[in-house]
């Protein structure tokens, strides 16, 4: 039963990208041109997306136990780190320069957008590369006996 729900609330979260217009990279980049033609209608759905954020983990503070019955995990770093910065400063160059993040950009690689489907390549490699320079620049475990 869990795979069903997961199922259709990604359906309904991929139907809301495809509606709001967050899959349509000309949109996006509108939006974020605060110099040139700016389009601020995606301010609507970024209104909507943290009122509905603010009260829902408002309310996931309050349980031990997601909604489906897995257990909660909720972020407990409070602090501004370079890793947090570069990491948003990455996400962000990306979208304005590509018009995709990862939710949007697997969504119309699935409705056969070719530019989505460098993004989503693109994007795994990135994340390829990161997890392979964490392992390389963590220490090894030491070996327990």
């Amino acid at each position: 039963m869990n795979r069903i729900s997961e199922f259709l609330i990604g359906l309904l979260f991929g139907l809301g990208l495809i509606l709001s217009g967050m899959t349509d990279p000309g949109k996006v980049q509108g939006f974020l041109d605060l110099a040139g033609v700016w389009d601020p209608s995606l301010a609507f759905v970024m209104g909507g997306a943290i009122a509905v954020g603010f009260f829902a983990y408002a309310l996931a503070r309050r349980r031990t136990t997601a909604v489906l019955g897995g257990a909660m995990h909720l972020p407990k770093a409070t602090h501004i780190d370079r890793r947090l910065v570069l990491g948003s400063l990455t996400f962000g160059a990306g979208w304005g320069l590509a018009g995709f993040c990862p939710g949007p950009g697997v969504v119309s690689m699935a409705a056969g957008e070719p530019k989505a489907l460098v993004f989503v390549l693109a994007m795994l490699a990135g994340m390829a590369v990161f997890e392979l320079a964490e392992r390389l620049g963590r220490p090894a475990a030491p070996a327990t006996r």
